[in-house]
Parts: C-alpha cells; sequence; structure tokens
C-alpha cells in the first residue's frame, strides 16, 4: 500500500499485489459492509454459506441467468465475476436487499480489473426484478472502496471477532446459529 499526501487531500493506493497478499476479495468487500463479524469469520475459513438457502437460490439465479455470456471469471483467485464482455462486468443478485454491499463488491471489481489496466462500467443485476443499476468507477467511488479496505484490514487483523450485533436481517444469516445460538 501506498500513501500519498496531494494538493489538500491523501490518496490512498492499493498495489495489487497487496490486494492479492491480504486475500482481498469480493465477498470479504460485500460482508464488511453487511457485517463485519461476518467478515471476520468467513476470513478465518467459517464458511457457513453452503448450507444457506439464500445462497443457493442466488447461485441458480446466476446460472440461469443471461444464457450465452462468459461466466464466473476468476482472476488472481481473488475475485470472482459473475458475467463479462466487452464493456460491463455484471454482478447478479438475487434481491436489492444489501444494495450498498453489492454495490461496492462490484465497484471492487472494477478498482481491481484497472489495476490490470483493465477499463469496464459495472451493472448490478437482479434479474427477478427485471431491474439493473449502472456503477462507474468515479474517484468517489475509488476513496470509498479504499477507506473500506483499510477497515477490512483492521477488521480481519483482531485476534478476536466484533461482537454479534442483531440486525434485522440476522434471522435470514447462515450465521445466525453461529451468533446467536
Amino acid at each position: 500500500m501506498i500513501v500519498r499526501g496531494m494538493e489538500e487531500k491523501e490518496e490512498i493506493l492499493f498495489e495489487r499485489e497487496s490486494l492479492v497478499s491480504l486475500r482481498l476479495n469480493g465477498v470479504k468487500v460485500n460482508y464488511f459492509f453487511i457485517c463485519q463479524r461476518k467478515l471476520w469469520l468467513f476470513d478465518r475459513g467459517v464458511h457457513m454459506e453452503k448450507n444457506s438457502d439464500q445462497v443457493f437460490l442466488g447461485k441458480l439465479l446466476d446460472e440461469e441467468s443471461f444464457p450465452g455470456k462468459r461466466k464466473k471469471i476468476t482472476i488472481d483467485n481473488l475475485i470472482s465475476i459473475d458475467i463479462l464482455d466487452d464493456t460491463n462486468v455484471y454482478e447478479v443478485k438475487y434481491s436489492r436487499a444489501f444494495e450498498k454491499a453489492s454495490k461496492m463488491q462490484l465497484g471492487y471489481y472494477l478498482y481491481y480489473l484497472r489495476k490490470l489496466g483493465i477499463e469496464r462500467e459495472g451493472i448490478l443485476s437482479y434479474p427477478r426484478l427485471r431491474k439493473r443499476e449502472k456503477v462507474i468507477l468515479t474517484d468517489d467511488l475509488i476513496r470509498e472502496i479504499e477507506t473500506a479496505l483499510l477497515k477490512i484490514q483492521e477488521v480481519i487483523a483482531s485476534p478476536s471477532p466484533p461482537l454479534a450485533v442483531r440486525k434485522p436481517y440476522c434471522s435470514a444469516c447462515a450465521y445466525f446459529e453461529f451468533c446467536f445460538g
């Protein structure tokens, strides 16, 4: 990571190698905006998603959407892009329940691709709802992603998980029993 002072503002730049060595993937970015305890547990190899009906439904939707498009492209064993074409990166989601987390995950993919010299725009796709939202990697989004990446590092560096905080959506979470059972 490089930190530079520039004309009244601080610019934070993550090099691709640091993102790889820190294993900062899109799921971690997503979880950071949903639940930092879930992020910490996931980083430690506690993967409860395979038992989740919601995750299963999301995977089915992902597989059935956009026939004929290039799907599930993994780069550096770090980011897993749902769909990629010549101009866009698509992130397919089951619902808009975690729209901010989804936008930041897709923004992170665009950010990572830019580190590789690949410029794309993003599209959050909600096939069940027949809705799409365009995501463009602006300077503001880059700053928000880089700030989140710094905070993600802090969360996963902690020797113990953040305390469980009950949120309205916790009962549908794959980690619910782990946190509150």
